[in-house]
């Protein structure tokens, strides 16, 4: 049987497509090339369905959420507050999982952060 090889993309509809770029570039350092392309340091990737009602996204208009590893997850929050960036208070720790936290950008898609354990 054939399967897919890992996440090829992942496109956000935007008011201000440039505008959002650059907020992914300047506040969590996404560089990507004139065409969109980034290439990700290897790593875990986490495929789960939540059920529909779920407030974890954030707004219930949202219907996915993108989540990036980081390596250290207090650094990476201090940096976007530093920016002026929306940061949750919370964070919240899984044994064996590791450590999240959540930003949300300014179209107002939560992301979620996670520092594997």
């Amino acid at each position: 049987m054939e399967h897919v090889l890992g996440i090829g993309g992942y496109f956000l509809r935007a008011d201000d497509p440039e505008a959002l770029s650059a907020w992914y570039r300047d506040c969590l350092g996404l560089d990507t090339d004139q065409h969109g392309l980034w290439r990700q340091e290897a790593g875990a990737t986490v495929f789960a369905a939540f059920e529909s009602g779920t407030d974890y996204f954030g707004s219930r208009t949202q219907q996915t959420m993108l989540n990036f590893r980081v390596r250290d997850l207090d650094a990476m929050l201090a940096q976007l507050r530093a920016k002026g960036a929306d940061v949750a208070q919370e964070t919240q720790s899984m044994d064996g999982i590791g450590r999240f936290g959540w930003v949300t950008d300014p179209e107002g898609n939560r992301i979620e952060l996670w520092q594997p354990a």
